[in-house]
Order: structure tokens, then C-alpha cells, then sequence
């Protein structure tokens, strides 16, 4: 019997104008699903998250180079839809407003090609609300017109008659015209338009490097070209740009125009990434540390065996809870094999993940720091005679087993996970320190520190002076200032919400 081959199909996907959150839920869904992922230069890397199966094929053009050309991206769009596969088409903006979406739908529809649209945020309408400007208002403007500023070079004439939108009045939003903007603005003025009138130019909108000029038609063009506005901008024309003054909400985040390196685990970045992406910042991911499976687990396993044995568990890290937990799913285990045992952790992140595994802690001290755990062990008379078991990472210092010892505790330490180097993408990173563009590297532990410079040739690493550091906590601060450098602030409480504020607040 002849095995029938499945059919492919195409989802146009728009993926928003910048921001990953302005992606809609069935957009991410779609993305969750995709066999291959073909997409566009505006498109955030954020999106790509949600298709970590998928085979992931670049397309776009930047600074008006393409990658492809239209006539190229159709065929592999075929290709791949004959091929069985399911394919996602992801472009910025809306696949239908200037993005070409129509002439690829079109084409699939020709070659009998299943396919689907899912809109997404345009340019025109996402762009504008994060500089604070509505396109309509009932005092100002009944009525919006979108149109592209830079059309097919290969048209013979322009499809958009200027001098007519400079009579029609209301909202002119113009698409990445910034090159053409001074023949914009004479053909306005020739067609009626007040040299008064209000225009916005806005560079990278809805992202952390967003920046606005504003003006009127008579010196919008002398203002962005001072600032040196480049593409992509997209640019507002009329009275609802004075709302700005009053609406602007997005460059109000503290951290907005701000470089962030955040050197954490990649798998556990997620966090801190985006309680600084809320704040504005644009976050450059530099991991330079992996979290890895124990090199024995079965020594959990044999402490698992044995755990009625002990009077204390004690978890250093929310990684430790993790592979230790995943250890008892393996062997049909739960939480009950603590009956009877006490708990303690350090840090409320390492409370926090035994909470979701059902136990409450009985210890956590008030720093989060191993010999902070070991004077409240002893502050409670819970060292001489005591049995504890100690779940950790393969580098952590023995300083914890030590002192409880010297004290006449009986300790087993196991290795619950293991750290590897990564060194991340250093070509950027070097670039950017470079450039000066790095406000902030940030640290969740000695090990991330010790990583991060020795991935920084010596030279490099003298840019980081002009750097603020900012450390979790004591331990980590420490290992800063063995490299010579003073951390310029510390969390106050040693959690990743409380690196967040440190960067934000200086707290």
C-alpha cells in the first residue's frame, strides 16, 4: 500500500512591531508548533524562544540589504510546504500592512498551498502608542492614513500622491520613509499642510533603544537629521502628537536606553531578564555557566534511601531542590520521605522551590549565606549530635560541612547538580564593552564571576571600569573584588528580585 506523504502547510505569522509581548497568544502557538520557523530581520529573537524544535531560516534585509529577495523566499516557502512540513512564515508588524504578506499568500494560494494568516500588533498602531501618541482622539483627529514612505524602487512613479494626504487632514502615519522624509514634508506643505503642524519621528519603537524626536513639518527633518534617526522610524503626522507631552509612558522606565549583561544560566535567566526587559532595559544574555545532572546520581539515590537517618536536610540553592526532586520522581518517590526530618535552605528562592514541592522550611536565615545558616544552626542548639545531610553544587566551598564538624555534627554532602563554563556569545560582548554600551553586569554567584572574567581578555577588561557591577550578594561581592574591581552596589536581599531592584533603585 502507498504511504501517502503529509501535507504542509504555511501560517503568515505576524510577530508585532519590537516588544516579544506584543506576540499574539495564537501567534506563540503557532510558534509552538512549527517544524520550520522562516522569518524576517525585525523579527525579535525573543519569538524564536517558542520554537525551540523548529529549523530556523533568516530571510530579512537590513539597512535596505536583502538576505533574500522576494522571489527567493517563495520557492523555499514551497519547498518546504511540499516537503510535508509545517511552516511558520513569521514577519514583523502584520504580515498584511507593508509586509509583503499578500504577495506570499497569494503565491501559496497559486501553488495550491494550504495556508493561514494570524495578524499581528502593526507598526503603525504599536509604534505610536509606546511614544504616547493616540492616532485618533474626538479633539484632534476622526481619522488615520497609513502609508508606506518607501516604496518598490522599480515602480516607474509613486503610487502615493503626498500633496493630496497634506490636504485630507487627521492622522498620517508614514512607514519607514526616515530616508525620504525631506520630500515627505515639502510634498505636505505643497499640498496644504501648516508648517505647524506636529510630527514625530520614532526610531525602534516599542524596544529599550526606542528614541523620539518630535517637531513640526518646518524642522522635523533639521531635528531627526541633529539626532541622527535612522531606520527603522516610523513617522506621525498630526495634531495628536502634542498629546505626547502629556501621555509619553514608555521612556518613564528607569532602565529605558540602559544595557544589561545578565550572566546566569541560560535555562535560568528567564527571570531576571524580564523584571529588567519591565523596567526598560535591553538585556544581552551572556551565560557563563551551565547547570548540569549530578556525575553520580545514584548517591542521591542512596541518601534518599537512607533519609530517615537525618535531622536535617539542608538545600544551599533552588538548583540543588530541582535535581534532588528529580531524583525522587525517578525513583516513585514524593515529598512524605521527609516525615519527621527538619528543613532548611538558604535563600527564599531555595524556600520558594521546596514550597512548590510541598515542604515549608524550618531555617532560613536572614542572610543568605552558608556561615549565616551555620550561626543559626548553632543559635538553636542544633549542631553537636545532629545528622545532616547536605544537597549541593560540585564546586561549592566546604566551608558549611567544616563548621558544623568542628562543632560534633555528623555531615554527608552530595553533589545534587553539577556547573560548566559557557562562555556565550564574547564576540558581541567585547564588541559592546567596546562600543560602551554595557551600563551593568550583573551576578548571581562566585561562580558566574569567576567565569565572566575569565572569558574578558586582560585589555578588555579595563572597559568594565566605567561598568556598574552589581552583585547578589556578600560571597559574591567578594569574588568581584578578588579581580580588582569594586561591586558598585549589592541586592539588599540576596534573590534575583532583589538583584532587579539593586540595578533598578540602587537598592
Amino acid at each position: 500500500m502507498k504511504r501517502m506523504r503529509k501535507k504542509g502547510t504555511v501560517i503568515l505569522v505576524g510577530g508585532g512591531p519590537g516588544d516579544p509581548g506584543l506576540i499574539t497568544l495564537a501567534g506563540a502557538e503557532a510558534l509552538s508548533k512549527a517544524e520550520v520557523v522562516v522569518y524576517d530581520w525585525l523579527v525579535s529573537p525573543e519569538l524564536l524562544k517558542f520554537s525551540p524544535q523548529a529549523e530556523k531560516i533568516f530571510v530579512g534585509k537590513k539597512g535596505g540589504t536583502h538576505y533574500k529577495q522576494q522571489d527567493e523566499i517563495n520557492p523555499i516557502l514551497l519547498r518546504l510546504a511540499r516537503q510535508g512540513k509545517s511552516v511558520v512564515r513569521l514577519k514583523g508588524g502584520d504580515p498584511f500592512i507593508f509586509g509583503r504578506g499578500g504577495e506570499e499568500a497569494a503565491f501559496l494560494a497559486k501553488e495550491r498551498i494550504d495556508f493561514e494568516v494570524i495578524p499581528g500588533v502593526s507598526a503603525g498602531i504599536g509604534v505610536p502608542a509606546y511614544a504616547g501618541i493616540p492616532l485618533t482622539d474626538r479633539r484632534f483627529a476622526s481619522q488615520v492614513t497609513f502609508v508606506t514612505g518607501h516604496e518598490d524602487p522599480t515602480k516607474s512613479e509613486s503610487a502615493v500622491d503626498w500633496r493630496k494626504l497634506g490636504q485630507i487632514g487627521g492622522t498620517l502615519v508614514s512607514f519607514m520613509g526616515v530616508k525620504n522624509l525631506p520630500q515627505i514634508v515639502e510634498s505636505l506643505l505643497q499640498g496644504g499642510r501648516s508648517p505647524r503642524t506636529p510630527v514625530a519621528v520614532i526610531e525602534w519603537g516599542t524596544l529599550p533603544k526606542q528614541r523620539v524626536v518630535t517637531g513640526t513639518l518646518k524642522n522635523i527633518y533639521a531635528k531627526a537629521k541633529k539626532a541622527k534617526i535612522e531606520s527603522p522610524a516610523l513617522t506621525v503626522v498630526g495634531e495628536v502628537v502634542k498629546l505626547r507631552e502629556k501621555l509619553a509612558w514608555f521612556e518613564k522606565r528607569p532602565l529605558l536606553g540602559k544595557t544589561v549583561v545578565v550572566t546566569r544560566a541560560r535555562a535560568q535567566a528567564s527571570e531576571l531578564v524580564k523584571r529588567l526587559n519591565e523596567e526598560g532595559a535591553e538585556v544581552f544574555e551572556f551565560p557563563v555557566i551551565q547547570i548540569l545532572p549530578p556525575r553520580d546520581p545514584k548517591a542521591i539515590d542512596r541518601e534518599i534511601g537512607r533519609i530517615s537517618t537525618y535531622d536535617w536536610a539542608v538545600f544551599t540553592s533552588a538548583n540543588g531542590v530541582d535535581s534532588f526532586f528529580e531524583r525522587l520522581e525517578k525513583l516513585e518517590k514524593d515529598a512524605r520521605i521527609f516525615s519527621g526530618i527538619k528543613i532548611a535552605a538558604i535563600g527564599e528562592a531555595t524556600a520558594e522551590a521546596l514550597r512548590e514541592q510541598g515542604l515549608r522550611t524550618d531555617l532560613v536565615p536572614k542572610e543568605f549565606t552558608s556561615q549565616a545558616l551555620f550561626r543559626s544552626f548553632k543559635e538553636k542548639g542544633e549542631v553537636r549530635g545532629k545528622k545532616f545531610l547536605l544537597a549541593r553544587a560540585d564546586i561549592a566551598p566546604p566551608n558549611l560541612k567544616e563548621s558544623l564538624e568542628r562543632e560534633g555534627a555528623e555531615v554527608v554532602e552530595i553533589e545534587a547538580y553539577r556547573t560548566r563554563k559557557d562562555r556565550g556569545d564574547r564576540k558581541t560582548l567585547l564588541a559592546l564593552l567596546k562600543q560602551r554600551r554595557v551600563n551593568y553586569v550583573t551576578f548571581t554567584s562566585s561562580s558566574t564571576v569567576r567565569n565572566f572574567f575569565e572569558a574578558i581578555p586582560a585589555k578588555a577588561r579595563e572597559s568594565l571600569r566605567k561598568v556598574d557591577l552589581i552583585s547578589i550578594g556578600p560571597v559574591t561581592s567578594e569574588t568581584v573584588r578578588e579581580y580588582g574591581f569594586q561591586p558598585a552596589r549589592e541586592a539588599k536581599i540576596h534573590t534575583i528580585e532583589g538583584l532587579a531592584k539593586a540595578v533598578v533603585n540602587g537598592q
